[in-house]
């Protein structure tokens, strides 16, 4: 599924919820199916820095597209990792170095999330198009550029 379809999915679930409190009890709900990971999962590696609650996300390359998992200790933040997911999973590199994130703005995350709330969100898509660009590196050049770029060697 394209980015644009995935967007277009996403505005159309929150357009019908009446109010902030029935999008945070979607949100919610969303992370409740975000699988728990272990503490070897919770790195600080994959750590978000600057977020209000703890959120780490890693990415993985498989078939020149990228796959996320995430995990936070709060549920709301949960929630906002799980939809992000949701949107930019299996996509391209270029596919997420080229996205705006327009769908963010579009329903209302700025509104109805208090404004560290919201900077988390932002700093989540920092990271998912860090891996892009670092997986994009890869694909482009070798593994040697990714491993850098990652601070892996």
């Amino acid at each position: 599924m394209t980015l644009h379809k995935k967007e277009e999915i996403i505005k159309k679930e929150f357009y019908i919820l009446k109010n902030w409190e029935e999008k945070y009890e979607y949100l919610i709900e969303i992370g409740k199916n975000l699988p728990k990971k272990s503490d070897i999962f919770r790195s600080e590696d994959k750590l978000i820095n600057g977020c209000q609650s703890k959120v780490w996300l890693d990415a993985r390359l498989e078939n020149r597209r990228i796959f996320f998992d995430a995990d936070s200790e709060a549920i709301l933040p949960r929630g906002i990792a799980a939809l992000m997911i949701r949107v930019y999973s299996g996509l391209f590199p270029f596919e997420i170095i080229s996205s705006n994130a327009n769908f963010i703005y579009e329903i209302g995350f700025q509104t109805f999330l208090s404004p560290i709330r919201a900077n988390g969100i932002f700093l989540f898509l920092k990271k998912i198009k860090f891996y892009a660009i670092a997986f994009n590196a890869q694909i482009s050049f070798g593994s040697n550029v990714n491993d850098r770029i990652l601070n892996k060697k």
